[in-house]
């Protein structure tokens, strides 16, 4: 595969919403979760690149984007707002979440990025959003490349390659 070109690039706690045929991207996902939104329909689609499960981690919570239960919400209304129609078909694609430094886990014994990647999975079935593919996990870093021209996302990986989900 080679490096497509990002048109948006989206960085840490950071967010975008975007309609036709442009290439959102974000680079070196650790233990941060990249969630996909798209509706195939409209060619519209988001794409969120958080930091932590839940506000309740953070002294600073005023930046949506930092968490799943925030920017989702904001995400699927700004798609709302570009012309996806209530009862739409709005599926998503989760990327990321690996535990990049195994010993630095919480008393629970679960890391940072298994926290994000459960947290994101919590927030898209409440939301009623399908979770058509997900590359999570396991100790390596991983950049995304959203296509919105027909919902396809590029992953590369320097440890494990590249693959399209």
């Amino acid at each position: 595969m080679n490096v497509p070109h990002a048109d948006v690039r989206v960085k840490v706690a950071d967010y975008a919403v975007r309609q036709g045929s442009q290439v959102l991207a974000t680079i070196g996902l650790g233990s941060c979760v990249a969630i996909i939104l798209y509706d195939r329909d409209t060619r519209i689609g988001g794409l969120a690149h958080i930091l932590l499960p839940t506000p309740l981690m953070s002294r600073e919570t005023s930046n949506p984007a930092k968490f799943p239960e925030t920017i989702v919400p904001l995400m699927l209304e700004e798609m709302r707002g570009l012309g996806v129609r209530p009862g739409s078909r709005v599926t998503g694609k989760i990327v990321g979440g690996a535990s990049m430094f195994g010993q630095l886990v919480s008393g629970s014994g679960i890391n940072v990025g298994e926290r994000n990647v459960l947290a994101t999975r919590d927030v898209l079935a409440a939301a009623g959003i399908p979770l058509l593919a997900e590359d999570t996990g396991l100790d390596y870093g991983r950049s995304v490349y959203f296509h919105l021209s027909d919902g396809h996302v590029d992953v590369r990986s320097l440890k494990r390659g590249d693959r399209v989900i």
